[in-house]
């Protein structure tokens, strides 16, 4: 997978570490992908068959469960990876390949996948 991606700033930046990232890590049936997706308000973080192409499971601070969620982006992050293992448990997802997305692991990328652990979700 040769990828090039031209040019300058955070978001071309945040692109290249992922392509770098996605030469290494791929989803099987077995162990599908656990990708995160990071903006400045909002965590989304979702199960995905590469094989197949599309998602299994998926959870998001943007769902109802979080309309009166008071607290932090940190513990918001730690909630969506608690209910995202919740989710993958019902649809019988085990163990997963973590996906940080071109992001740090640190802060609320490492919460989600935090979160994951303790719902039970083999990262």
């Amino acid at each position: 997978m040769s990828v090039k991606i031209l040019g300058k700033g955070k978001k071309v930046s945040l692109k290249r570490r992922h392509a770098r990232l996605r030469k290494r890590i791929s989803g099987t049936p077995e162990r599908p992908r656990l990708v995160v997706t990071r903006s400045n308000r909002h965590m989304v973080a979702q199960i995905v068959d590469d094989t197949k192409g599309f998602t299994l499971v998926s959870a998001s601070t943007l769902t109802a469960e979080f309309a009166g969620f008071e607290g932090t982006k940190v513990e918001a992050a730690k909630k969506v990876g608690e209910l995202l293992a919740e989710k993958a448990k019902a649809a019988g997802i085990e163990a997963v390949v973590f996906d940080r997305g071109g992001n740090k692991y640190t802060g609320r990328v490492a919460a989600v996948a935090e979160g994951a652990r303790e719902g039970g979700l083999a990262l």
